[in-house]
């Protein structure tokens, strides 16, 4: 069941899914908090470079999709118009009903941002396998990286539909960041891989709910559950950079 959440009003703000809006900002602090506690680190090379920027633009994301996007985006208004060879193709794929789903195009610097900011953290998981697989995998999923963002991005643009960044996400966490931290549990059972894919765990569980629309009340919905079990998964997700960056046996140079 699909839970509506009423707007408030807050010292004669009106404020639009107000639950939804304080989930989506409290991913954003733990992001925060972990990029400032990340830079503090003092230590130079791709893997900390691709995390702390990781959690800086996830939480850049949340924050413009917590005000804008749900807050209070009634204040932002624009219309879009899709191309309709794209339509039809991606219809064609994805089926008719799909491609109705057209968002406020406003939800999009949340969206891409996000995005972006998963590229990052596949780009970190990248790194951190390379020097257990061989160079010419990891060349290779370093260029697909690049690839599968610029069309999802392009896809998601042209289309404002949220699935494409589900999609991009799942690929992005389920398969990329979780292979290659397995890679590098399996061969070295090191803390950090395995909160890693306790991070990834955490997210799945929150796609779980936002996809079927499973909530507990108006107050709190699918949405405000899968912000609660995102912002556990940014925590994780911190421990485990942290424990990756400051483990002396495996400092990347």
């Amino acid at each position: 069941m699909e839970y509506i959440q009423p707007s408030i009003e807050l010292l004669g703000i009106r404020i639009d899914e107000p639950v939804t809006t304080f989930t989506d900002l409290m991913v954003s602090a733990v992001c925060f908090y972990a990029f400032f506690k990340l830079n503090k680190i003092d230590i130079r090379n791709k893997v900390h470079l691709y995390l702390k920027y990781y959690f800086l633009s996830m939480g850049i994301a949340t924050t413009i999709g917590g005000i804008v996007g749900h807050g209070f985006l009634y204040l932002f208004d624009a219309q879009w118009k899709s191309p309709e060879t794209l339509i039809q193709v991606l219809s064609f794929i994805f089926g008719d009903e799909l491609l109705k789903d057209i968002a406020n195009p406003w939800k999009l610097p949340g969206w891409l941002t996000s995005m972006f900011s998963i590229m990052l953290v596949e780009r970190a998981a990248i790194e951190y396998a390379r020097p257990l697989i061989k160079p010419k995998l990891g060349n290779f999923f370093a260029w697909v990286n690049i690839v599968e963002l610029s069309t999802f991005v392009t896809i998601t643009f042209l289309t404002l539909n949220f699935f494409f960044v589900e999609v991009h996400s799942a690929y992005g966490l389920l398969i990329v960041v979780t292979s290659f931290n397995l890679v590098v549990y399996f061969k070295t059972k090191t803390k950090g891989s395995k909160l890693f894919l306790i991070a990834v765990g955490f997210s799945a569980l929150g796609a779980l709910f936002f996809m079927n629309k499973w909530g507990f009340s108006i107050w709190f919905n699918h949405f405000d559950i899968s912000h609660t079990l995102m912002t556990i998964s940014a925590y994780f997700f911190y421990l485990g950079s942290k424990q990756i960056l400051t483990d002396p046996d495996l400092i990347h140079k």
